[in-house]
């Protein structure tokens, strides 16, 4: 099953994508059907085939007309947390040797990066139940550094680099009780910085607080263990660079229930009522393959298990004014 938000009637709503072509409204927006689900404690499906309306909507118009939205969003972006783990995916054969061989060194010749790396291949999945290994982890924002499918991504004046990581998204929403409910996976464009980051991995922190993006569709029920996708940069109407890219459990070295625990253990990340849009990590970038960004170039993640692919143009922002004093009250 899978879910989309979009706008209608100036209001925020849900709708079934029944396929390719047509969507069917459902009553409510995403975040509420999910609040149903959870007091309810019945599968969000049930609660979604209950919800349908006869109203159905032309998916591909949504999209010309720049209607569709995250597909779960938070009435207050200020409760809904954007954060995310790195260093998390094998990669490719070619790559995995290549960092297998690396990681064969010894330790006082490993890079702070490689050994978070191995802690994951090493201990990343574990098989008796307990916590594994703790990944890399990283804050984007709030809400509102949230970009719609299809919405420009923007581009701060500062910035030193404008760089996709196609990637999942973990969607959750917080019970009243504190219990975090997976309301679902999207696609996800994690975008940061990775000049900023390359000069000193200090400033990750840094290339993380960019805009990001996912969506268009919610992926509701089991995640496939093996995805694969194709990620591309087009400018001017043409293909500038495209690569395909592996995802899901199989080809990661944590398993994302040990991603989730090492998010959602932190007592502040169990807020009642607050969404959370976590990022699962990529081992596929155009940065690596020596592409630099534009004004205007557009962005295109396309993974078939979840339908429409998410895009997104760039638009690098104008210089602001040199800062000033910031004043007392």
């Amino acid at each position: 099953m899978r879910l989309i938000q979009c706008e209608y009637q100036h209001q925020v709503r849900a709708a079934l994508v029944e396929n390719e072509q047509q969507v069917r409204l459902l009553d409510a927006d995403t975040y509420t059907l999910a609040r149903r689900a959870i007091a309810a404690g019945t599968p969000l499906g049930d609660i979604v085939e209950s919800s349908v309306t006869e109203t159905r909507l032309d998916y591909q118009r949504l999209i010309d007309e720049r209607r569709l939205l995250p597909p779960l969003t938070h009435p207050d972006p200020a409760h809904c947390l954007v954060t995310g783990t790195g260093l998390t995916h094998l990669g490719s054969a070619d790559t995995r040797s290549a960092m297998h061989a690396k990681a064969q060194v010894s330790e006082a010749e490993l890079t702070d990066s490689m050994r978070m790396f191995r802690l994951g291949v090493e201990g990343g999945k574990p098989q008796d139940g307990k916590p594994g290994a703790q990944p890399e982890w990283f804050y984007k924002g709030d809400g509102d550094c949230i970009v719609a499918p299809e919405a420009e991504l923007p581009v701060p004046a500062f910035a030193e680099d404008a760089g996709e990581e196609p990637e999942l998204a973990g969607l959750y929403v917080i019970g009243d009780d504190g219990t975090p409910w997976r309301v679902g996976h999207a696609i996800g464009n994690e975008f940061s910085d990775h000049v900023t980051e390359r000069f000193n991995y200090l400033w990750l922190a840094h290339s993380k607080l960019r805009a990001c993006s996912f969506g268009p569709e919610l992926l509701v029920g089991e995640l496939p263990a093996h995805l694969e996708g194709v990620s591309r940069i087009v400018r001017d109407g043409a293909t500038l660079w495209e690569k395909p890219f592996l995802t899901g459990e199989a080809n990661m070295a944590h398993s994302l229930a040990n991603l989730e625990h090492h998010h959602f253990k932190y007592a502040g990340f169990r807020r009642p009522g607050d969404v959370h849009v976590h990022f699962f990590g990529t081992a596929t970038l155009s940065f690596a393959d020596g592409i630099r960004t534009r004004d205007r170039d557009r962005f295109e993640i396309d993974l078939p298990a979840f339908g429409q692919p998410l895009r997104n143009p760039l638009r690098f922002e104008p210089a602001t004014p040199a800062s000033v004093a910031i004043p007392s009250l």
